[in-house]
């Protein structure tokens, strides 16, 4: 199934305060730059947000959380800060970018209450399966900026990258799960009518395919490995 056209974009409405690149970002990454009380916060990152429909309605129905968005992307990321600065979100923020990247280089130690994976790309093919986010150098990364407690929420439509990706994260001394994940938080909070969590969910539902889903939890302290 192609990917719809976006719709157009309100040219009178500035979303520069929402979209950010990642390669401009200064580092140390100051958070109460973005939210002046972020230091007092949640924060949950969600890793590739597509148009952004789980970034606009979390934001909206978990005011006293911070939000920040990954999606390489340009005009997808693009288009989600246009819809967060549409709907005036102060809490939440894009980048345009690789997300383990911005995760490795930017984010503190035990700083993230929740990361959000909903339908990563595949990398179907055996030899792009590095490039896949659920892969042990990643999950290293997730668990060192997960407060103890911290959830880690994985949905996919692929049941092979599912059970995949389940297999490796149980395989961490990092995390306990998985535990079923129907609902991870809100949803519809725009009046619409969107019991979805992203737009690629409701295109999956919509069209009668299969969605797995799981999440994990960060252990109050990493279990040490033999070998």
């Amino acid at each position: 199934m192609g990917r719809r056209a976006l719709p157009k974009i309100d040219p009178s409405v500035d979303f520069s305060q929402h979209l950010f690149e990642l390669v401009e970002l200064p580092s140390p990454w100051d958070r109460t730059a973005w939210f002046p009380d972020g230091d007092s916060r949640p924060l949950e990152i969600e890793i590739g947000s597509g148009k952004g429909l789980f970034m606009l309605n979390e934001s909206g129905a978990r005011t006293d959380t911070d939000f920040v968005g990954l999606e390489i992307s340009r005009k997808y990321c693009g288009f989600a800060a246009y819809k967060l600065a549409s709907a005036g979100r102060t809490n939440a923020r894009m980048i345009r970018g690789d997300a383990i990247d911005f995760i490795r280089r930017w984010v503190a130690d035990a700083s993230v209450q929740a990361i959000h994976i909903y339908f990563p790309d595949p990398w179907w093919k055996e030899r792009h399966r590095r490039r896949r986010v659920v892969r042990d150098d990643s999950l290293e990364q997730i668990a060192r900026v997960l407060v103890p407690g911290g959830r880690l929420h994985f949905w996919t439509d692929v049941e092979e990258y599912f059970e995949t990706g389940c297999d490796i994260i149980q395989a961490s001394s990092a995390f306990d799960g998985p535990i079923p994940d129907t609902h991870s938080g809100s949803s519809d909070t725009t009046g619409s009518g969107d019991q979805f969590h992203t737009h690629f969910e409701r295109r999956m539902l919509v069209n009668e395919h299969d969605v797995f889903r799981c999440k994990f939890v960060r252990r109050q302290a990493i279990l040490a490995t033999s070998g």
